[in-house]
């Protein structure tokens, strides 16, 4: 998942078909990455202090080394997804005013994505933890594969799939048309 397979198709195409400049299309891309971030944000927060509590109830001490284990990779995962959830706030808090929206969208990009990479699997630890101390070993591990199954095909292989489908000529996409002619003063 790159920032863009051929950025100079991507571009052409924005001024084609919708009639922006560079500037508008950078702060489209992203108010998009900030609104799919806000989604995102609130289920990893959650998630974080889910399990930053958990060491504080009476029966924590009693879990079995591999459970314990568990527990601190997936709250490592959790705090790490979380970070980079959050990153591109703080990105463009330091960046603010310095025109530097092209480096904020490329790395707000990356952000997102190794965010959303390290909290699929902070929820599969999660499972791997619950099905673990509820049913055993075996149904953990099979949870476990099931999760990061499902978030592998859903945050990576379909979206790639439907990339490739769209490199192939999405008729979706509309033809660039004309932009029209504009008026104003001393035209």
């Amino acid at each position: 998942m790159g920032d863009t397979g051929h950025p100079e198709r991507d571009a052409e195409w924005n001024r084609s078909a919708r009639h922006e400049t560079e500037t508008e299309r950078l702060d489209r891309n992203w108010a998009d990455l900030l609104q799919e971030l806000r989604v995102v944000q609130t289920g990893g927060q959650l998630l974080t202090g889910f399990l930053l509590i958990l060491p504080f109830q009476q029966r924590f001490t009693e879990l079995p080394d591999f459970q314990r284990d568990v527990y601190l990779v997936t709250v490592g995962l959790a705090v790490a997804a979380t970070a980079l959830i959050i990153a591109p706030v703080s990105l463009h808090r330091v960046l603010f005013r310095q025109h530097a929206r092209r480096s904020m969208v490329a790395a707000g990009h990356r952000f997102a994505v190794a965010g959303l990479s390290l909290l699929g699997l902070a929820v599969t630890g999660v499972i791997l933890l619950i099905f673990d101390a509820v049913l055993g070993p075996p149904a953990g591990a099979v949870a476990a594969a099931c999760a990061f199954v499902l978030f592998a095909t859903l945050w990576g292989l379909v979206p790639w799939m439907q990339r490739r489908r769209a490199e192939r000529s999405d008729p979706d996409v509309p033809a660039p048309r004309p932009a029209p002619a504009r008026s104003g003063p001393g035209t």
